[in-house]
């Protein structure tokens, strides 16, 4: 595959970026009615390891364990709770069953991709600027490294995979192409986008409400009886520990560094001190024209740039300062207003004609006018460096800490491994006095609780709360190194009293008594200002607050109300005059508007949002067309045996952690 890579063909214009190919599947996916799940894993394929078959591709365990730890390392920054895998494996299982029928479907129809197709597509966009930086190769290896670091595939699965989306992608193009729109449902959009309103509204919070609420012990009492299975064990299981901590930092400050070590580590680190040949350059480029839809340059372009290029060349050999005609003729803004003044370049970062032009005059120096595939250059050499290894003196400071850290981590795991013998013979105290380290007795804490010497380490938590009472010293990591730790003290999950939580009792009752309050009031409000057909004066009664908003569309955000888009968009649909009923403002708020002035698009906005309304409306089809098709397309393959579920599988997943 890498051979097409390195050797650019006729651009294809695919739709959307790889990337987005992913994101806009998954799109489709979610329109599809109550989700995938529920319908479609029924029937059992007895495959161990298999979790489903799409035609003849088997969607592995390891595939699904793989894009989940994908999804999260994306939506938790690498960080993926546990407790959520089976969650993540579940969306991933689904997704990649989805992909693979359309995939399917793609291949059934002849819409595959060849090799030279995603060489091309790989040209192109994000993957061009990632692989192909001035349009030269990143290399195999750098090329690999990427695609395993990012997405956690192999350079085969990755190109397989952006194979199919790309085959998916012209397959879902293909069903959305049949979706139009009428010119009166367009101009309905176009008068609900432009339509403006500005309106009064009488705002009562949850907040006011709640201080009006009164409450009783007896009221409290039945409450917590009425709802005491949801406080059923609520104070969590506590444990009392002992343990002893063996700090990395505190035995890699102690080491001694030798020259030997230094010397040994330096030898074996060799490449990352290497410094490659530089070159720093200033640049005017006079952008030559683009190719045409026939793929034919305008030659009369070509010569007016080369005749701008000839005139500045004149003028620098009249002497004209490089910077300041950088500044003033250069066609790249992104060094034009640095003088012309590019990053140090190192060979095989830029183009061969730049690149050899560069590195081949003399610092100082400035060249004749170089042409590439961009325009026409003129380079003037700034600075050289050549290519050099970093000797060991200059590197010391930076490898010392490096050594320490190494030579620390292994002693103290075997200090560590130490410690854990002679506390299950001797017992922590007798341990730690031999090695001079304390022992820390901890209250009864709950789990993920901060602990004294280490704070919250959930490695040590789970293990203290996985061992039993009595149970021989272990050892575990912690964030600064090792425990030996030892549980003295269960205290199980309890059910608190009335009296343990009253606070938190009548902060749940005046919480639900307001919201009922609130929306009590809020309908009273209603009626009082349709009864006296006045807004202000309801509201004075009620000690509701009265405001007037801006003259605002649907997008707009309204203070103590929220987006227009919620609730108040009723007022779009309103008479100027006309009082609405009771509407609520998210969980905290109730409100009654009225309308003030109401301002529909003139025939000139109407003209303008033409185009865009037609747009929104055509995507929102073709994203209901293409959930129709994919939920379509899964029946019957289903129902043709084309899809098979591993309901064993399937059912082992679910209970799957990270670790599993």
């Amino acid at each position: 595959m890498i051979r097409f890579l390195q050797t650019p063909g006729p651009t294809k214009k695919i739709i959307l970026g790889g990337l987005l190919l992913v994101v806009c599947v998954m799109m489709v996916i979610t329109l599809v009615p109550g989700g995938m799940f529920g319908d479609y894993f029924g029937r059992d394929l007895s495959t161990a390891g298999v979790v489903a078959k799409v035609g003849s591709e088997d969607i592995s365990l390891q595939q699904v364990a793989q894009r989940a730890r994908m999804i999260g390392k994306q939506q938790f920054r690498g960080n993926v709770p546990p407790t959520l895998m089976p969650f993540l494996m579940q969306r991933a299982a689904d997704s990649m069953i989805t992909l693979g029928a359309l995939a399917y479907e793609a291949d059934r129809m002849g819409l595959g991709v060849s090799d030279s197709e995603l060489a091309d597509y790989l040209h192109q966009g994000q993957f061009g600027q990632l692989f192909f930086p001035d349009g030269k190769f990143i290399g195999q290896d750098q090329y690999e490294n990427f695609v395993q670091g990012q997405w956690g595939l192999s350079v085969v699965q990755f190109e397989k995979e952006l194979k199919d989306q790309i085959a998916q992608q012209k397959l879902l193009s293909t069903v959305s192409a049949a979706a139009t729109v009428s010119d009166k449902e367009i101009q309905e959009q176009v008068k609900k986008d432009g339509t403006k309103v500005k309106f009064e509204y009488a705002v009562l919070t949850l907040d006011d409400v709640k201080k009006q609420v009164k409450v009783t012990d007896v009221e409290l009492k039945a409450f917590y009886d009425q709802n005491k299975q949801q406080y059923q064990n609520s104070i969590p299981e506590k444990r009392k520990v002992r343990y002893i901590l063996v700090d990395t930092a505190k035995v890699s400050a102690s080491l001694p560094v030798t020259q030997a070590d230094l010397q040994a580590y330096y030898n074996q680190h060799q490449d990352e001190f290497r410094i490659p040949e530089t070159v720093t350059v200033r640049h005017i480029l006079i952008k030559t024209p683009t190719p045409g839809a026939d793929g034919k340059v305008d030659p009369k372009g070509v010569e007016a740039a080369k005749a701008k290029a000839d005139d500045i060349q004149k003028q620098l050999k009249a002497g004209g300062d490089f910077a300041e005609l950088a500044k003033k003729y250069s066609d790249d803004p992104g060094s034009a207003q640095n003088g012309g003044l590019l990053p140090p370049i190192t060979r095989g970062r830029t183009v061969p004609e730049f690149e050899q032009a560069a590195f081949n005059t003399p610092k100082g120096q400035t060249t004749d006018i170089i042409r590439t595939s961009y325009g026409f250059h003129i380079i003037r050499v700034e600075d050289k460096q050549n290519a050099r290894v970093k000797p060991l003196d200059e590197v010391k400071a930076q490898i010392e800490p490096a050594i320490r850290q190494q030579k620390g981590a292994a002693l103290a795991q075997s200090s560590a491994n130490s410690v854990e013998n002679a506390a299950r013979t001797a017992g922590l105290d007798k341990a730690a006095a031999d090695k001079g380290l304390l022992v820390f007795t901890t209250d009864l804490v709950a789990q993920n609780e901060p602990l004294p010497g280490i704070g919250v380490s959930q490695e040590l938590s789970n293990s203290i709360f996985a061992a039993k009472k009595g149970d021989a010293p272990a050892m575990t990591q912690t964030p600064q190194g090792y425990a030996i730790y030892q549980v003295t003290e269960i205290q199980a999950p309890q059910t608190p009293t009335f009296e343990q939580i009253k606070t938190q009792v009548e902060d749940q009752f005046k919480a639900q008594r307001a919201q009922m309050l609130l929306a009590q009031k809020t309908q009273e409000l209603s009626d009082r200002a349709h009864a006296e057909h006045d807004l202000k004066k309801a509201a004075k009664e009620l000690g509701a607050t009265v405001k007037t908003s801006d003259l605002v569309n649907g997008t707009a955000q309204v203070p103590d109300i929220g987006a227009m888009s919620g609730a108040a968009n009723v007022a779009f649909g309103m008479e100027v005059g006309q009082i609405s009923g009771p509407l609520q403002g998210g969980a905290t708020s109730g409100f009654v508007l009225a309308v003030l002035e109401k301002q529909e698009p003139t025939p000139e906005e109407a003209k303008v949002a033409w185009d865009r309304a037609k747009e929104s409306l055509l995507e929102q089809k073709r994203q209901a067309l293409e959930g129709l098709y994919v939920q379509n397309l899964r029946e019957k393959l289903e129902k043709e045996g084309k899809i098979k579920i591993n309901k064993t599988e399937m059912e082992r997943m679910s209970r799957m952690g990270e670790g599993s």
